[in-house]
């Protein structure tokens, strides 16, 4: 069985073996990595060596986005160096929804998805799932448009403004999500994208404000996919169990990355609640056991969440796996997710 048919199994909830996503590892880890798998020197070569059932491409790592002069997609801070998630953003001042036409919105002519499906064909090749679409983290876009702290106060403050915002960021990635599904086809197996909806503790935003700002533009994206025929794969750290009933509505297939220390996001728990309704990808914690634990610490953890999870469950790192992570502690995972 190859891995891509292994993962569309998993994903259907029909597989009697769980599968493996090594995940995309901080480039401060990858060379000790290349050197001691003995791979070339590219991401997707260390993950055909740990055995992964399926590969990342985000358009926008493969240069997409090509301006001819070399402006950013997407300028949050106005040309401003970022000095930290609260600075104040284009829109930190805006109170009028006409003042958001007086920002250079993208425009999808510039994107080139040329990188991006040879990828695709190789990954194929490989015999891994596709999981692709663009990042489309809206949530954090909009943070940064605004300040995160402003961000949240403008909700209660100035909800058109903030609507608006969200409205045209949603919409220019659906606009490039309907581009590149047109070019690759049934060669993806899922769109996978990304919102960290939770801190270590708790969601990030109150459960009306989740309600009215984020949820009616995670459907759009969830729901064009779907309309494709492809699974959804959400990334969304922190703690977010309590909508984790909410994402399955709104056709969440697969929850990555399962933040093993956050509050209530225990294996335990989300495999009983929610075991039967999606599939979870991740729960390796990389806070303390991959860092700073021992191969065999981390050869039994895996096993424990095999047997939680059941067979419908990928072994991946609870994050991306930090710099200070010993491949043997990689190499480990690895083992257990492929015994």
């Amino acid at each position: 069985m190859t891995g891509r048919e292994l993962f569309n199994k998993i994903m259907n909830r029909n597989s009697t073996k769980s599968g493996f996503w090594h995940g995309s590892p901080f480039d401060d880890n990858l060379e000790q990595m290349y050197d001691y798998f003995k791979t070339e020197r590219n991401n997707s070569a260390l993950g055909t060596a740990l055995g992964d059932c399926c590969h990342w491409i985000m358009p926008e790592a493969h240069d997409m986005w090509q301006h001819p002069e070399n402006l950013p997609m997407l300028d949050t801070l106005g040309g401003k160096a970022r000095t930290s998630l609260g600075q104040d953003g284009f829109f930190a001042n805006c109170e009028d929804v006409k003042d958001i036409e007086s920002y250079p919105w993208p425009d999808i002519k510039y994107c080139d998805f040329t990188n991006a499906e040879k990828a695709v064909d190789e990954t194929i090749a490989q015999g891994k799932a596709v999981l692709s679409g663009t990042w489309a983290c809206f949530f954090h876009v909009a943070a940064d448009f605004f300040g995160m702290e402003n961000y949240f106060v403008k909700m209660y403050t100035d909800p058109a403004v903030v609507q608006a915002v969200t409205e045209r960021l949603v919409d220019f990635y659906l606009q490039i999500n309907a581009k590149w599904f047109d070019i690759i086809g049934d060669r993806m197996d899922a769109i996978f994208f990304g919102n960290d909806f939770g801190s270590q503790l708790d969601m990030l935003v109150s459960p009306e404000m989740f309600d009215k700002f984020v949820m009616p533009y995670f459907r759009k994206i969830t729901t064009q996919a779907k309309d494709r025929g492809y699974k959804v794969v959400l990334h969304s750290c922190g703690a977010i169990e309590s909508v984790i009933p909410k994402l399955i509505d709104a056709g969440v297939d697969c929850l990555h990355p399962i933040q093993a220390k956050a509050r209530n996001m225990e294996a335990e728990s989300l495999a009983a609640k929610y075991g039967n309704d999606i599939v979870f990808m991740g729960g390796v914690d990389t806070q303390d056991l991959l860092p700073f634990g021992k191969p065999q610490e981390v050869y039994d953890e895996v096993m424990r969440l095999r047997e939680l999870f059941g067979p419908n469950f990928i072994v991946s790192p609870s994050h991306e796996a930090m710099p200070d992570t010993p491949p043997e502690n990689m190499e480990a995972m690895a083992k257990a997710a492929r015994s």
